[in-house]
């Protein structure tokens, strides 16, 4: 099932807080919810507010796979050209080159990695703005048949600025996160 995300901003963490609540007595579940602020202390003084874990405000993962992708291309370049050359027909054979390949595809995506706790996720860049003026992004990745509990929740909350919708979590991740209780309850 494809999910749809859905952003907001706001200044007001109590209201947010009250705007989760109301989200997840309506059916919508805790891991479907999040919110991403710069000011965490604030953040945790709002125990039922689901925040962002600080391993995705960076862009870890994405950049780990960018890496990746980049250290294929190196691997399959490695042995294209010791194969072209000649050189997987000496006494060595191919198992230098493999080791050289594996290594340089390791180093590529470690690379990404280290480059993407540097950085912000891709998927927040666009508010950075918002949340260097003290603004908090809550975001709640919904199926198409809960897009009607988000319309009548939002009508109590015209302080939550709609910000905008995105590509969402794997509808399978959130519900293995419900099955195994990974989310703390307040």
């Amino acid at each position: 099932m494809k999910c749809l995300r859905h952003y907001f901003i706001s200044n007001s963490l109590d209201d947010l807080e009250v705007f989760e609540e109301q989200l997840e007595a309506a059916g919508v579940s805790t891991p479907q919810i999040h919110v991403l602020s710069k000011h965490d202390a604030e953040v945790h003084q709002h125990p039922h507010l689901h925040e962002v874990e600080s391993f995705m405000k960076n862009d870890i993962v994405h950049s780990t796979i960018q890496g990746a992708l980049i250290g294929i291309c190196a691997f399959i370049l490695v042995l294209v050209v010791a194969y072209f050359a000649g050189w997987t027909k000496t006494a060595a054979g191919w198992m230098p080159f493999i080791f050289l390949a594996v290594l340089i595809l390791g180093f590529c995506a470690w690379e990404g990695g280290l480059r993407g706790i540097q950085i912000p996720n891709h998927n927040f860049a666009r508010f950075q703005q918002a949340l260097n003026d003290g603004k908090h992004i809550f975001f709640v990745d919904l199926e198409p048949k809960q897009e009607a509990v988000l319309e009548t929740v939002l009508k109590s909350h015209p302080q939550v600025e709609l910000a905008g919708t995105g590509s969402s979590t794997q509808h399978w991740l959130i519900a293995l996160q419900q099955k195994s209780g990974m989310i703390r309850h307040s």
